[in-house]
């Protein structure tokens, strides 16, 4: 029987990218994101392939994606809780509140809707358990320069992940989280465009650590993995 994988940020980048790849090679994907558009041209027809237009921030619409999942392929085997957003740089001072709270509700209670639902699914299928892999980034470890939003909920995914992974362990769900330095996404040519840093790799090696993670079985777990350009000066800039 197929696999089936729910990817949020489905639309493009790393989850666009890790979508098709994993497609290719047999997982069923639920493709999550707000724009239907983008989705449907991913999908492109194929029986292993659900769109599933959605915000993060809608816990419903994450629980209802969930269960059409559940519907019709019987199962939620990984989540890829991916979505995310870079806010404005600047100084604590200089941040617009808005731009904090957005920062927040996609990146933070984003990540939280996607594993709740997932979580409620792996919970109670039989046979029982899943694995849910959260986007982190090198920002989990160190910051650049004018971050404090998206560095600030990238720490906050680390907790996130080590408590999920302890308390998914009765139910055989296992959680792990991929810190990635600069694929080339167009989130990360926006950084660029602002004056980031040029150091990128290429979308698809992120993808496939992400799908390494997800082929494992449950008996196995990458806690953490960081994935990130050669070139990159050091950690920091993550």
């Amino acid at each position: 029987m197929s696999r089936t994988m729910l990817i949020t940020g489905a639309s493009s980048g790393i989850g666009a990218e890790t979508a098709r790849r994993a497609m290719a090679v047999g997982w069923r994907v639920g493709l999550f994101a707000r724009r239907r558009a983008p989705l449907e041209e991913i999908a492109a027809g194929s029986d292993d392939a659900l769109v599933l237009p959605g915000d993060v921030t809608d816990l419903g619409a994450l629980e209802g994606a969930v269960a059409e999942m559940a519907a019709r392929w019987g199962r939620l085997d990984v989540l890829f809780n991916n979505a995310g957003i870079f806010a404005p740089a600047g100084l604590i001072d200089e941040i617009d509140i808005a731009d904090w709270t957005r920062s927040m509700d996609v990146n933070l209670t984003g990540m939280f809707h996607g594993a709740r639902a997932a979580f409620a699914q792996m919970r109670r299928q039989e046979p029982q358990g899943g694995r849910i892999i959260n986007n982190g980034s090198l920002s989990a470890h160190t910051p650049r320069p004018g971050s404090v939003c998206y560095t600030s909920t990238k720490h906050a995914i680390t907790g996130l992940t080590k408590t999920l992974s302890l308390d998914g362990r009765p139910f055989d769900i296992a959680c792990g989280q991929i810190d990635i330095g600069n694929a080339r996404t167009p989130l990360v040519e926006d950084l660029i465009a602002r004056g980031g840093t040029p150091e990128v790799m290429d979308v698809g090696d992120a993808a496939r650590s992400v799908l390494h993670m997800a082929d494992l079985p449950l008996e196995a777990n990458v806690q953490f993995m960081t994935v990130m350009a050669t070139k990159m000066p050091h950690i920091g800039r993550g």
